[in-house]
């Protein structure tokens, strides 16, 4: 299908990312390799135009907040943040500060607020029982999103994760739908950081798409001794969709994750998030009705908006792959990236 302009979730208009990357030497054996990565549905005040979503968990060894109230009512009201494990709570802490900054109402004369956290494990390469994330970090990572290309790989959330026993991490592609003279773009951006080199397809993708000159076939260590890693996938549409329909969205993102041959191991925590910012509901309204236009369900557009998830999704992994560089960590341990 046809990719955006950037081929990236930013296609979707509006939307923005922003990381904050953390590298440090602190010994012949610890090391930081971390960050945080913030996604912004739109670029007005979250809170007060909350965004349309859904997400399907593939399999739940994960430690992610704020899923409960997305399946309860279908919204999410802050930008949602990606990082390791360990540092949820920090990340949870710098972007409720940041939400509590921007919407002085917020715990006071309004409601609370359901914060979007998602993590990997990026323990392999980086230090991170010594959770050198800090809530200033997820603060920065907000405050630098912006629109546009942004850099994928090692870098934010991605800076200490492995993909298919290769260097992974962020990656990002787009899809654009047609309806008439109506257009749609479906973005999709990955965390990953799971599955076996032996797993990995994208030999055949890169053959298909015409880089015959680019496949290698790696030998990695990384795989006997890293735990089971995660992916969290992120779906952006800008088509006017409701929180049921994308979780029909987020469930074929399993279809892409799939083509790129993963098992879904034990200990992955797969955990994909969707939103769409073509339907925003407002925080307020006098009114006992909010009244949409939203997409049949037996258009033909909906399958084309499947399809565009599906691929966007799997050449999302893929691009963690490309972009990444090889990466020294804790222990001395180097993960090399795909050799392409």
């Amino acid at each position: 299908m046809e990719r955006g302009k950037w081929n990236t979730i930013t296609d979707v208009p509006g939307v923005k990312i922003g990381h904050v990357t953390l590298e440090e030497q602190l010994s012949d054996e610890e090391v930081v390799r971390t960050g945080v990565t913030a996604i912004l549905p739109h670029s007005g005040n979250l809170f007060e135009e909350k965004v349309t979503a859904a997400n399907f968990v593939l399999n739940g060894f994960g430690k992610t907040v704020g899923l409960i109230q997305i399946d309860e009512l279908g919204l999410i009201e802050s930008p949602i943040m990606l990082t390791n494990t360990f540092s949820v709570a920090a990340t949870l802490e710098g972007t409720l500060s940041y939400m509590l900054d921007e919407n002085p109402s917020i715990g006071h004369s309004t409601s609370s607020l359901n914060v979007i956290v998602g993590e990997c494990n990026d323990s392999h390469l980086n230090s991170m029982r010594l959770m050198k994330v800090k809530p200033q970090h997820a603060i920065n990572a907000i405050q630098k999103a912006e629109t546009g290309p942004f850099e994928q790989g090692a870098v934010g959330a991605g800076k200490g994760m492995i993909c298919y026993g290769m260097k992974g991490g962020i990656g990002s592609s787009s899809r654009v739908v047609r309806n008439g003279y109506t257009r749609y773009t479906v973005g999709v951006l990955t965390l990953t950081n799971f599955g076996k080199v032996e797993e990995c397809n994208i030999n055949e993708w890169l053959l298909k798409n015409g880089y015959k000159e680019s496949i290698a076939t790696p030998m990695s260590k990384a795989d006997a001794e890293k735990p089971d890693g995660s992916v969290i996938i992120v779906v952006a549409t800008d088509a006017p969709v409701n929180e049921r329909q994308l979780k029909r969205f987020a469930k074929r993102a399993a279809i892409g994750l799939g083509r790129t041959g993963t098992h879904i191991h034990n200990g992955s925590g797969d955990i994909v998030i969707a939103f769409s910012n073509g339907v925003l509901t407002p925080h307020t309204n006098d009114d006992a009705m909010n009244t949409y236009n939203l997409l049949r369900d037996d258009h033909p557009v909906m399958n084309e908006l499947f399809q565009a998830v599906i691929e966007a999704t799997e050449e999302a992994v893929y691009q963690s792959l490309i972009h990444a560089e090889t990466t020294t960590g804790r222990l001395g341990r180097v993960v090399e990236k795909w050799p392409l």
